[in-house]
């Protein structure tokens, strides 16, 4: 079982003396577990590894402090149904992982300490067929989810309700 400090050279000890640096994510087998926030998802066809790499750059892509890496994995799961079904499909992910991480350098994409950096690799990339299809997915597979619209002010469609001009059309106070 490889940790998320273990690849960016720390040990336990000298990650609990530091504190945690964001959510710890362990990969052990076929699953990216998050203990500290409960929650795992299982990967069948893409490894650990990338779609571990895949929710950070999900969420660099689309940043909401406000929302736990979960949802964003549950927004990625798709991809690695996907690379089950279509061989071409999964090298173009893999390999799309393995060009962040050597563009990161010795630690990998994950292992960039500050957002900037990982942001500047995605502007270099982000005309690639690997960006479009995770960044294109994403605004539909993330901004579904009904769990997350209550943390956007959104309550849904409006029309079984009579519309929003009624309810508070102008009351979004994060806009």
């Amino acid at each position: 079982m490889t940790t998320i400090y273990e690849l960016h050279g720390l040990s336990r000890r000298e990650l609990l003396k530091r504190g945690t640096i964001g959510a710890a994510l362990i990969i052990s087998g076929r699953a990216v577990i998050s203990p500290d926030n409960a929650w795992g998802l299982e990967v069948t066809a893409l490894k650990p590894d990338t779609m571990a790499t895949l929710v950070s750059m999900a969420r660099d892509t689309y940043p909401h402090d406000q929302l736990a890496d979960r949802y964003y994995a549950i927004a990625l799961k798709g991809h690695d149904s996907k690379a089950g079904r279509d061989a071409a499909y999964k090298t173009l992910i893999e390999e799309g992982v393995a060009d962040l991480d050597k563009r990161a350098g010795t630690r990998g994409y994950r292992g960039l300490k500050w957002e900037d950096d990982r942001v500047a690799i995605l502007r270099d990339v982000e005309k690639s067929a690997f960006f479009q299809a995770i960044r294109s997915d994403l605004v539909v597979s993330l901004y579904n989810q009904k769990e997350i619209w209550p943390v956007f002010g959104y309550e849904g469609e409006s029309y079984s309700k009579g519309g929003y001009i009624e309810r508070g059309f102008n009351d979004i106070e994060w806009l």
